[in-house]
């Protein structure tokens, strides 16, 4: 256990857990406000994230910040953004349940550190990891489920919204609920 994000930070860098640490260009931590009350987890870097170092910041990457833009959201303020893997998975795929079982303390502890009131997961990845195995997007988006005294849900992923942009309206009524569900919930994400 981390008392601190900088050595969690220090040793997360230097992780050699799983083989993705091979062929990664940066290991892809996290951004944002180390205290924010909303922790957004998605499955784990693409090309331009593990060229960059950072989460969400290529063409779904910015689809997402004109989401959270919409309900006052900003990855540089009042949320904190991370992945289920902080290495990217070659060519895109899905992280394996190993590479996920390697990374997932990491997360954990961000969590651990953090205290988030609500965790968004970003995609069916995320979701089934995080929220139950049997988790299905297209149905259960936009509704919040508690777990350990933390109010979770699960919305589509930016990108799945880019290959299949009919789904747009429903990701943003998920972020309206959202936005709702901080007001209710959260004390500091909109006074920051």
């Amino acid at each position: 256990m981390y008392s601190d994000w900088e050595s969690l930070k220090k040793d997360c860098y230097n992780c050699h857990r799983c083989d993705l640490c091979n062929t990664r260009t940066n290991l892809v931590f996290g951004v944002g406000n180390e205290n924010a009350e909303v922790l957004f987890v998605g499955e784990g870097p693409g090309a331009n994230e593990d060229m960059q170092g950072k989460p969400f910041v290529g063409r779904s990457g910015q689809l997402l910040d004109k989401y959270l833009e919409y309900i006052d959201l900003y990855r540089d303020k009042n949320i904190y953004i991370a992945n289920m893997v902080k290495c990217r998975p070659p060519e895109n795929r899905d992280p394996s349940d190993k590479e996920m079982d390697c990374c997932i303390e990491w997360l954990r502890e961000q969590t651990r550190l953090m205290r988030p009131k609500i965790i968004v997961c970003l995609g069916r990845i995320s979701a089934q990891r995080l929220i139950g195995k049997d988790f299905k997007v297209t149905q259960q988006h936009g509704q919040f489920i508690e777990k350990g005294g933390i109010l979770f849900m699960g919305t589509f992923h930016p990108a799945a919204l880019l290959r299949n942009p009919n789904n747009k309206p429903l990701a943003l009524d998920d972020f309206i609920a959202l936005r709702d569900k901080i007001k209710e919930t959260c004390v500091n994400t909109y006074e920051v």
